[in-house]
Order: structure tokens, then sequence, then C-alpha cells
């Protein structure tokens, strides 16, 4: 396993629709191994593939940021089947480092996608799971949560990341500390 950089935004990775998985071998298995590894390092609770740069649809999600090995979802596939409710909270994004801002999103969502053993999942999220699973989702759909802001703050984001670009200070990637890893 081996942590990977960290695609920023905007690369163009990150707004581009990812492309379905057709097999899933030992390559798609030691991606989801490195992706794992990178979340963690970065005590992310989702990450997508496209994040890493690879352009398919695959996404890792632990809300419990490493604490619970049994909150560790790794999906193939996704899509999106049902939402319902609503819920606005803080997001942040690790290709949009150090940026946090409240998106609204629904409350509950039921996702079927494929498990890395090849079978069939239906996976239903609430509250801050549902909100994880969206997010990834969305990264595999080329939405970046940028485009879940009010015009308003959108804008202002943008301006933020354009001085911290002409600043020096806004990075093209970001390469996780792998001794930070909560894996155990």
């Amino acid at each position: 396993m081996a942590v990977r950089a960290i695609v920023v935004y905007p690369h163009p990775v990150l707004t581009t629709p990812t492309r379905e998985v057709e097999t899933v071998d030992d390559d798609l298995r030691a991606l989801v191994n490195d992706m794992i590894e990178t979340m963690r390092a970065e005590r992310g609770v989702g990450l997508a593939a496209n994040q890493v740069g690879q352009s398919v649809r695959l996404m890792v999600v632990d809300v419990s940021a490493g604490e619970d090995p049994e909150a560790l979802t790794v999906l193939v596939n996704p899509r999106v089947v049902e939402t319902s409710g609503r819920q606005n909270g803080e997001e942040g994004c690790l290709s949009f480092p150090g940026i946090f801002e409240n998106i609204t999103r629904p409350q509950r969502v039921v996702v079927e996608a494929t498990r890395l053993d090849g079978q069939s999942v239906r996976v239903e999220g609430e509250d801050f799971f549902a909100r994880a699973l969206l997010h990834e989702i969305d990264h595999l759909d080329g939405i970046v949560f940028l485009q879940r802001m009010s015009p308003l703050k959108r804008r202002l984001v943008q301006r933020q990341i354009r001085r911290l670009k002409q600043a020096g200070q806004w990075p093209e990637s970001v390469m996780p500390d792998a001794t930070a890893s909560t894996e155990g």
C-alpha cells in the first residue's frame, strides 16, 4: 500500500465525470488500498478515485476516520437511487485544502454499487454518512462541492483560491503524511 498525492482544484480530473469500472481485479484492489491509506493519512472521511488522479467510479468512505474498522465502505460504480429529507452542514474536501463551507444535501440516501468481491450492494445512509456518500459520488460525477455552494459563496471561495494561487500558497497537489495514518 502507498499514500498517493491528492489532486487539488482546479485540476480537470476533478470536474470530469469518471468512467465505469469494467473489471474488479488486483490492480483495482491495490488502488483501493492506496486510497484508504491516503484518506486516513489526511484524516479524511471519504475519497474518490479521481482525487488521486484515477478517473474511475470508485470511492471509499469511513465516517469514523479509521476508528471503527466496520465503518469502512468501498463502492465500485456507485449510483444514487433514492434521496429524501434535507440537511445543512459544514463540508470540507481534501481537494480544497483549508476550505470549509455549509452545504445543503439530502438527509438520507440509498446507493447501489458493486463491492470488491463483485457482488451488488445497496447502501443506505443518513445524516453525516449520507453527506459523505453524496460528496464522493459528486466527485465521481465531476461535481466539486464548490458547485453546491450559493453563487455568492462560490464567488468568494473562487476569489480566495485565486489569491492563494497568486501568492504561491495554493498547491497543485497535496502529499499526505504517511506517518499520520490512523490505520491499525
